[in-house]
């Protein structure tokens, strides 16, 4: 047993001994002088190992053997290669397979004696490898492909049970294809703790690609370092095939009744993505050229595993892609983003094969398909926001990192893509939790076990038999393709939107030009229409004047009426001045304090209505704000002349005020969140007449009066809407809410303000 942070850290690279079916030497560059020598070359070559040390490497080889080990080094050029190199023994000629790995300052020799077949039991391990790499490439689906890399593997080295063990993102396995022999237990789709292959042995198994164990159960033989070269601890084995097993890994397989092991690593864009991992019942030696052909088609699969993959997701993708020009094609033919994404058309599920989807368009949360309630989803977007990185998010355990998620069977997947960096405009598709049994080989808690100082320690399991956990709160996982696609159409509804914005600013520019040119009409039409006005009205007063006696009644009365209209002709036409020129005129904004401002209305109307038994209520100070003071003396004057104007109770009354963000947020106007910039709503209540509910936007239309010309004293219908006018061109919106009969409360802003709908 080891610690689990010493275990994680050993050097398992350097473990100062080989397997004893083959021999090491080291030697020193340039001298190639005799560093490190295997204590099994004794029982190999009758040589006493130590007096091999600190000699030059002609003590042990010939010249045309030191020509062939010096060839193959330029040839390896800081890799491995191989030779064959044979000796004297006291058994007679031993022919040897060598492989010489060149390392920076070093060179490691690795020697095997040469298993000599009969002719008719050699087989062409090479025609074999070709014959299986044609196979592989007529497979089509990832499935099948490695299936088949586990039947070929079995037919090449004959082993009792070949496995393809792939590795998830938290670098635990599952066997996901497997080649055995009949009577054995199957471990397909049996799942394998990280623990079960630790980080170091990964990383040597990504750097070396073929590992070979013929026997199990065989005892090491140690290597022996000159007394001035580096300890043989420290001598780098990484790329070594001789490399001797861990005590951990040897119990292991033991405990699984494995003697002979042969691991091929499958590679993928650099990564460990699993291994070919084959086991035999007994020991078993395997010819030097059959694992160079294992080699070959390990480094094959990993290529064809890659391609196989990508063919998937490509697949994928491509169904994805059309999908999303479908939908393009259908958001574009839509006036709005909004009834775009809405649209049975869209398919807006599909796009990521989820099940629910919600659209949030600031205070606006739209759901399609199952999903989680709006409040729950507001909640959640509010814990999304400061996670989002790169304008998407997604995750297929969500209650797992978000509590509060009890929708599990709704939404134990959560993709979200930010629409816009300014507006809380977002996306989200969810996704049902999946219960999941998992399988494991043993019980995965088996790895470990608390040491009496309290370590926790990894220890090789001993059962291996069938161990079922149920996996809760995990949705589907989202594919690569889907993130991609999601990714796609964010960045597609970013440029349909640009283009829309194109376009509405150009009508928007068409429309300033318009109304420039309306009111330049209105203008110069307003002052022309005064002249023949201005003519008609005097006409009429001096045929009142000086031909009264003349005229009989019913003609001094068409003509006293002639007079009256044309007053009220001059006062539509002052209003439309008026009007036209709020939309040309300069904002004059500055710092005021409307406090003076709201005196100066209320001194000029009790001026106006001495008699007037309105009685004024202030509720606090108004606040200091940068406003037009003209423009805005005009909306107070009008707000408060209406109040008195509209109310027939016997005690009048009306009430200015404003609102602080707090109080909004309290009434549900705006989120808490926008409190810090929230502007002041001003309001103006009365106890008057009020407006009924389908008149409270009739109101503010030009020349709208919603009674008789004489009653409430008259007017043409112009102040609500010089006011709205006055407020727009701050930025501001007003609205009026009322009780009919009971009164009226008018709210505005002088600023930009995002009121809940």
């Amino acid at each position: 047993m080891a610690n689990l942070n010493e275990y994680e850290s050993q050097l398992f690279h350097a473990p100062g001994s080989i397997q004893p079916h083959g021999i090491l030497l080291s030697f020193q560059k340039p001298e190639l002088t005799i560093e490190h020598i295997s204590e099994n070359i004794q029982d190999y070559l009758g040589i006493n190992p130590q007096k091999l040390l600190n000699q030059p490497i002609k003590k042990l080889f010939s010249p045309s053997q030191i020509e062939i080990i010096q060839e193959t080094l330029r040839e390896a050029a800081g890799n491995s290669n191989t030779c064959q190199l044979s000796f004297s023994t006291p058994l007679g000629k031993q022919e040897f397979d060598g492989v010489v790995h060149h390392l920076a300052n070093q060179v490691i020799l690795e020697l095997e004696p040469k298993v000599v077949e009969k002719p008719e039991n050699l087989p062409d391990f090479f025609a074999w490898v070709s014959n299986a790499l044609a196979n592989l490439q007529k497979t089509s689906t990832l499935k099948e492909f490695l299936h088949l890399v586990a039947s070929e593997v079995q037919n090449i080295i004959q082993f009792d049970r070949v496995m393809v063990y792939q590795f998830d993102a938290q670098d635990a396995g599952e066997v996901v294809a497997e080649a055995k022999r009949e009577d054995l237990y199957s471990y397909l789709g049996l799942h394998y703790p990280a623990t079960d292959i630790p980080k170091a042995s990964r990383k040597l198994y990504l750097e070396c690609r073929v590992r070979y164990i013929p026997n199990l159960n065989a005892p090491p033989s140690d290597i022996l370092a000159a007394q001035n070269a580096i300890h043989s601890q420290s001598l780098d084995l990484t790329s070594v095939s001789l490399r001797s097993v861990d005590s951990c890994c040897t119990q292991y397989h033991q405990n699984m009744g494995v003697a002979a092991l042969l691991v091929i690593s499958l590679i993928k864009d650099g990564r460990l993505w699993g291994l070919v991992s084959c086991h035999h019942q007994t020991p078993k030696y395997l010819p030097h050229a059959v694992r160079v052909a294992c080699d070959l088609l390990g480094q094959f699969a990993s290529l064809e595993l890659a391609n196989k993959i990508a063919k998937e997701e490509l697949d994928n993708k491509i169904k994805l892609q059309s999908l999303h020009s479908e939908v393009l094609e259908a958001m574009a033919k839509k006036e709005n983003f909004r009834d775009a994404l809405l649209s049975p058309e869209s398919r807006l599920l599909e796009l990521v094969n989820a099940q629910g989807a919600a659209i949030s368009l600031d205070d606006e949360i739209i759901l399609v398909g199952k999903t989680p309630s709006q409040e729950n989803i507001d909640q959640l977007i509010e814990w999304l926001e400061p996670q989002v990185v790169d304008s998407i998010f997604y995750t297929d355990s969500l209650p797992k990192l978000y509590p509060a998620a009890a929708d599990k069977n709704i939404a134990s997947g959560v993709l979200l893509l930010r629409i816009s960096q300014i507006r809380r405009y977002y996306l989200l598709w969810f996704r049902p939790e999946v219960i999941q049994t998992v399988n494991w080989a043993g019980n995965p808690l088996e790895s470990f076990q608390v040491a009496a100082e309290g370590d926790l320690v990894l220890c090789p399991r001993k059962s291996f038999e069938l161990w079922q956990e149920t996996v809760r709160f995990v949705s589907k996982p989202w594919k690569a393709s889907e993130v991609e696609s999601a990714i796609e159409f964010r960045n597609a509804i970013i440029g349909l939107i640009l283009t829309q914005a194109d376009e509405l600013a150009k009508l928007n520019q068409e429309l300033e030009r318009s109304n420039q040119e309306l009111a330049s009409f209105a203008f110069a039409a307003s002052h022309d229409l005064k002249e023949p006005l201005r003519g008609i009205h005097n006409y009429s007063v001096f045929m009142l004047e000086d031909y009264t006696e003349v005229l009989d009644e019913l003609g001094i009365e068409r003509l006293q009426t002639l007079v009256r209209l044309t007053h009220r002709m001059e006062s539509l036409i002052d209003v439309l001045l008026k009007y036209s020129r709020l939309g040309q005129t300069e904002l004059n904004l500055e710092t005021r304090n409307l406090d003076f401002l709201l005196e100066q209305v209320i001194n000029v109307f009790q001026v106006s209505y001495p008699d007037n038994d309105l009685e004024i209520r202030l509720t606090r100070p108004l606040p200091t704000v940068r406003c037009d003071s003209i423009l805005v003396n005009e909306v107070f004057s009008n707000l408060l002349s209406n109040a008195f104007k509209y109310n027939n109770k016997s005690e009048k009354w009306l009430e200015i005020g404003y609102l602080e963000p707090n109080e909004q947020v309290q009434r549900g106007w705006i989120d808490a969140q926008l409190a810090v910039t929230a502007p002041p709503v001003f309001y103006f209540k009365d106890n008057g007449i009020g407006i009924r509910d389908r008149h409270q936007d009739t109101v503010f239309r030009l020349f709208k009066r919603l009674h008789a010309q004489n009653k409430f004293g008259g007017g043409i219908g112009a102040g609500l809407t010089i006011a709205k006018k006055i407020v727009e061109r701050h930025g501001g919106i007003i609205w009026a809410e009322s009780v009919y009969g009971e009164g009226t409360v008018f709210y505005f802003t002088l600023e930009s303000y995002s009121m809940k709908r």
